[in-house]
C-alpha cells in the first residue's frame, strides 16, 4: 500500500483517541523534562566544580618528586651502613628554570606558563598564630593566568609589583587577624626566617580553605624566606587551550621535561571521579523516567492493537502487508513521541531557566544549571529513539496477526 494511506490510518487512530494520546505524550514529556533538567544539573555542577579547581589550579603541573637519600656507604654483606635513608632537602628544586619555563612555553599548546615557589608560612599579630601557605610568584603573570583581579576584595594586584616587602593575603586571615590594606604583618617561615610585609591588597574566592590560609608574595621574597637563591623554583604551572584534553598534553610536554608532568585530573582524581559519579547517577535515574514513559506508550498501543485486532485482520485482508502494519503503529508511536519530546524540552527549558536565576549565596552565586545546546539535541534524540522502540514491539505483534483465525473467531 502507499505509505500515505498509512500514515492516515495512523493519524486516524490519534485523532479518534485524544485522550490516550495526551496521556501517553504526557509521559514523554515529564519523562524528557526530567531528563533534561537532571543532566543540565549535573553539567552546571561539574562545571562549577572545575570552576573551582581553576581559581588556584593550572591544567597541567610541572615538579621534582621527592627522592630518597642515598645511604653514605655500601657494605658487601649487608644494604648499607644507614638503614634510614631520608627524603632529601633539595629535592624539590628544578634545576635551570628560566630555560625549562621558556621550553615549555614554547610548546604550541600552551597558552601561559609560570614559575612559583611555595613556602609554608605562618601569620602572627601579636599572640595570635595562623599557619597557612604563601607563594612566591610573578603576580601580573599570576593573574593573567588565573584571573586573580576577580577575587580582589581590596587593594590591587599591581601594588605588589616589584614589592619586596607586600603581600597579598586572603580574606580569612584578614578577618581572624583583623587587619585590612596597608597594615603590616608579620610572617614567618619555617626556616625560622621572619618578615614584617605590608598587606597591599586582600582576595576572597569564597573556598574557605584557601582564603584562610593562602598569601601572595614576590618570587624574591619567597626564595629570601626559604634561604635559597634566586634561581630556585619548586614549580611549574602552565594551561592548555583545552582543559578536557590536558591529560594528551601533559603527555606530550613529558617528552621534553625531565620532571613530572601532571595534569589537574590526575592531582584532582577525588574530585573528577566524585564529578563523574554524580552525573552517572543522575543520568541513570532521568533514563530510567524516560523508559518508564516509553512503557506508557508501549501499553497504550498494545490495548489500541487488542481492540483493534479485527480492523488490522481486515486491512491484511484486503491487501495490507505485515510492513504497512508496523509503519502504521511506528507512526503513531512516533507521533506521540514527538508531541511529548517538543512539549519536554520546553518544560525542562523553563526548569532551568528558573532554577538558574535562583541566587544561592556564598561562592556559588546563582544556582549552577545552565542551557546546553548538546543536552537538548541528547534529550530530542533519546525522546524519539525510545518511543520509536516503544511502538515497534506491539507494531509487530500486529504485523503478525493472521486475519484467517481472526475471521474464525
Amino acid at each position: 500500500m502507499k505509505p500515505g494511506i498509512n500514515y492516515d490510518i495512523a493519524i486516524t487512530h490519534i485523532v479518534t483517541r485524544k485522550k490516550q494520546t495526551m496521556v501517553a505524550a504526557l509521559g514523554v514529556t515529564l519523562g524528557v523534562a526530567v531528563y533534561l533538567f537532571m543532566n543540565s544539573l549535573s553539567a552546571g555542577f561539574s562545571g562549577f566544580s572545575r570552576g573551582e579547581i581553576f581559581k588556584n589550579n593550572a591544567h597541567i603541573k610541572v615538579y621534582k618528586a621527592d627522592e630518597i637519600s642515598t645511604p653514605l656507604a655500601q657494605d658487601a654483606h649487608a644494604e648499607s651502613v644507614i638503614l634510614n635513608p631520608q627524603i632529601t632537602t633539595l629535592s624539590q628544586r628544578l634545576i635551570n628554570p628560566e630555560m625549562l619555563l621558556k621550553e615549555i612555553k614554547q610548546q604550541p599548546f600552551i597558552t601561559h606558563a609560570i614559575t612559583q615557589v611555595d613556602v609554608s608560612a605562618f601569620y602572627n599579630r601579636g599572640n595570635t598564630q595562623i599557619k597557612g601557605t604563601a607563594s612566591g610568584v610573578n603576580m601580573d603573570d599570576y593573574a593573567a593566568m588565573f584571573n586573580t583581579e576577580k577575587y580582589m576584595v581590596a587593594g590591587s594586584i599591581s601594588a605588589l609589583r616589584g614589592n619586596l616587602n607586600g603581600t597579598i593575603i586572603g580574606a580569612g586571615i584578614a578577618e581572624k587577624l583583623n587587619l585590612s590594606v596597608d597594615d603590616n604583618i608579620a610572617v614567618s617561615s619555617s626556616y625560622a626566617v621572619t618578615k614584617v610585609l605590608r598587606i597591599v591588597g586582600i582576595f576572597s574566592t569564597g573556598n574557605s580553605l584557601t582564603d584562610n590560609s593562602k598569601s601572595y608574595i614576590n618570587t624574591a621574597t619567597a626564595q629570601q624566606f626559604l634561604k635559597e637563591g634566586p634561581s630556585y623554583v619548586t614549580t611549574i604551572y602552565a594551561n592548555t587551550p583545552d582543559p578536557d584534553k590536558a591529560a594528551a598534553y601533559a603527555e606530550k610536554l613529558q617528552a621534553v621535561v625531565p620532571y613530572i608532568v601532571e595534569d589537574w585530573k590526575t592531582t584532582n582524581a577525588d574530585i573528577v571521579a566524585g564529578d563523574k559519579t554524580r552525573g552517572t547517577l543522575m543520568g541513570a535515574i532521568s533514563l530510567s523516567i524516560l523508559f518508564v514513559a516509553a512503557f506508557g506508550i508501549y501499553n497504550i498501543l498494545s490495548e489500541t492493537i487488542n481492540q483493534k485486532i479485527n480492523d488490522i485482520a481486515i486491512l491484511k485482508a484486503v491487501g495490507f502487508k505485515g510492513r504497512d502494519v508496523i509503519q502504521i503503529f511506528v507512526a503513531e508511536s512516533i507521533i506521540m513521541g514527538c508531541i511529548g519530546t517538543i512539549l519536554g524540552l520546553g518544560l525542562g527549558a523553563i526548569l532551568i531557566s528558573i532554577m538558574s536565576g535562583i541566587y544561592m549565596g556564598g561562592p556559588v552565586g546563582y544556582f549552577p544549571i545552565k542551557f546546553e545546546l548538546h543536552l537538548f539535541i541528547r534529550s530530542l534524540f533519546l525522546g524519539i529513539l525510545i518511543t520509536c522502540c516503544a511502538g515497534f514491539f506491539p507494531a509487530k505483534k500486529a504485523a503478525n496477526v493472521d486475519p484467517v483465525s481472526i475471521f474464525r473467531k
